[in-house]
């Protein structure tokens, strides 16, 4: 089953319906967009000779050209490797070479952050919207490849502690699941209704993009591109039924933009990434009314683990409404969900242990690393490395991350990758780098140095290192880390004692 047939039945039988939106207009239709897709997919099997399963990159901000791009790649019996636009030119490197990408594709102001950084193994760099991309489109079309259930759809690169991001594999399988699912307890998605890009179409929103072909919906991007709450309004003004994934600091910004929103157009804000506080979540209950679901998930089980629903979070006078606002919300239906101690054995409901989950929707494994594979799939179950509990009613609360990650702004950040940079300066001895509980952003990044160097220059190494977002926004300078007897910093006192600086 390819992905790509949703597309291509779409352009046979509703050719003429809207299927990609730019601003306010609508900027082609299905018959043509899988026209575009079927010679984009022509010109990457017989121009540059891919075969089946070879990957192909895709490192560009959001646009109306993501989908066809992604669809052209499915269409040749490809995998897709989209990549975080806001990552540094390194970054970008590092994942080129990992998956053995043979083509990237990449937006015009990203071509010459990629290339110096760009592997041997990559043999094309293609500006979408350029001059070459469009000749491709004057390839001739070749039919849907024929995929397997199991073949490697999506290469998405996830971060984690161990200082280097890894490929969970998803299949064609794993994100069919994942959409069916989405349509089914999510978001109600009817032909023609839109759904607006603001978050990066590389990762939470971009995984959206099925189930609304697959529904004969509109993907919308604004025309900036990215996430500026004015500009969401005019788009919820002028695209009636629009939904959006957005992180819960986006939802936040929406809540106090003080422009005019027009609620009534506003099908479902999903938000995920990240908890949102509960008083938050009042708020932006609140302001846009009872549009508002919620969703859990990892890139490995990609947003489809819990979800939170619209009726849920809006049903204020149930008598635990407020606690279930709190939670993560109710197992999908696709899904097996447990909370486990350390030797993986179910704990009864109220007691926190690590969230374990399987099912369909359920990565294959990381891309060439069987030793991370076989850690993390151990028993069958995927290990989020995530600590939670279940009530009485089946409704998980996420308590806290067995694993170090930071997520900033719905952005994932690993530390070990920030200290390593950091150790690079002569004039750091120890550096240990944690999240600080923030109510704009989720968590900011806060760096624990031992040494004399000038944060400013930290700044700058920092920066010709890493994404600017994992850039630490503060340097607490000590004496010294606080460590184990086998030598080990103990990160959770570090927290404690962040949050004594904070009173």
């Amino acid at each position: 089953m390819n992905l790509a047939l949703w597309l291509h039945r779409a352009g046979l039988a509703d050719a003429d319906r809207p299927a990609l939106g730019y601003g306010a207009r609508v900027l082609r239709n299905y018959g043509e967009v899988a026209s575009r897709v079927a010679r984009l997919a022509g010109a990457l099997r017989q121009r540059f000779g891919l075969k089946a399963g070879d990957r192909v990159a895709i490192a560009a901000a959001n646009s109306p050209d993501y989908v066809e791009v992604l669809y052209a790649i499915w269409h040749a019996g490809l995998a897709a490797v989209p990549v975080n636009a806001k990552l540094h030119g390194a970054e970008f490197g590092y994942i080129l070479e990992n998956s053995g990408a043979r083509v990237c594709f990449a937006s015009r102001a990203l071509e010459g952050q990629i290339a110096p950084h760009a592997p041997n193994t990559l043999e094309r760099l293609i500006a979408i919207g350029g001059a070459e991309y469009e000749r491709l489109l004057a390839a001739d079309p070749v039919p849907v490849a024929e995929c397997a259930p199991d073949d490697l759809a999506w290469l998405f690169y996830t971060s984690g502690t161990t200082g280097r991001p890894k490929g969970a594999m998803l299949t064609h399988k794993v994100l069919a699941a994942a959409s069916h699912a989405y349509l089914a307890e999510v978001d109600n998605v009817l032909p023609g209704d839109p759904i607006l890009h603001a978050a990066p179409m590389s990762h939470g929103s971009g995984l959206y993009i099925m189930p609304h072909v697959m529904r004969r919906g509109v993907n919308v991007v604004a025309e900036s591109g990215g996430f500026e709450p004015e500009e969401i309004f005019e788009q919820f003004r002028v695209w009636p039924r629009t939904s959006m994934f957005a992180a819960p600091t986006m939802v936040k910004r929406l809540v106090e933009c003080p422009a005019d929103c027009p609620s009534e157009n506003i099908r479902t804000i999903v938000w995920g990434g990240a908890p949102m506080y509960v008083e938050d979540a009042r708020k932006a209950l609140d302001r846009f009314g009872p549009r508002l679901a919620q969703i859990y998930g990892l890139g490995e089980s990609p947003m489809t683990i819990t979800t939170l629903s619209k009726q849920d979070i809006a049903d204020r006078d149930h008598p635990r409404w407020l606690e279930r606002l709190s939670s993560a919300g109710r197992a999908y239906a696709c899904v097996e969900v447990m909370v486990a101690d350390e030797q993986d054995r179910e704990l009864p409901v109220g007691d926190a242990g690590e969230i374990l989950c399987r099912g369909d929707v359920v990565m294959a494994g990381y891309w060439r690393n069987p030793e991370a594979s076989a850690a993390t799939l151990k028993g069958g179950f995927l290990h989020t490395g995530d600590i939670g509990a279940f009530d009485a009613e089946g409704y998980l609360t996420l308590k806290d991350r067995s694993k170090d990650m930071i997520i900033s702004g719905g952005s994932n950040v690993y530390p070990r990758e920030v200290e390593e940079v950091l150790l690079k300066h002569a004039g750091v001895r120890e550096a240990s780098v944690i999240g600080r509980p923030d109510r704009e952003w989720g968590e900011v990044v806060v760096a624990y140095v031992v040494g004399d160097a000038p944060p400013a220059e930290l700044d700058a190494l920092c920066l010709s290192a890493i994404a600017r977002f994992k850039r630490p926004k503060d340097y607490v300078f000590v004496e010294a880390l606080p460590k184990n007897n086998y030598g080990k910093i103990l990160k959770t006192e570090l927290r404690e004692y962040d949050e004594t600086l904070k009173r």
